[in-house]
């Protein structure tokens, strides 16, 4: 929901005054946050997600899905009752 760089700031904030150096320590944790927090595969392992495809592969990959779609049909189920007459 939100960036590294808010997040950092947020839950960090005052680690990053104290430090010597606040701006590299900011971006530390803003590295360590990316790698831990804002990776597809943390998604996938939770099962937010199904899949993770490479980028190299999104063409053939949506299009092997919407082929699978071109014969789908959807049937309803038959109507209980019909309209009452007013």
């Amino acid at each position: 929901v939100m960036g590294a760089e808010g997040a950092v700031r947020v839950l960090f904030g005052k680690d990053i005054k104290e430090s010597k150096d606040p701006a590299a320590r900011k971006a530390e944790l803003e590295a360590e946050y990316k790698e831990k927090f804002l990776s597809p595969y943390q998604a996938a392992s939770r099962g937010v997600v199904t899949d993770v495809i490479e980028p190299s592969q999104t063409r053939a990959i949506v299009g092997k899905a919407l082929r699978a779609t071109l014969n789908k049909r959807v049937s309803r189920p038959a109507k209980k009752h019909g309209n009452m007459p007013l």
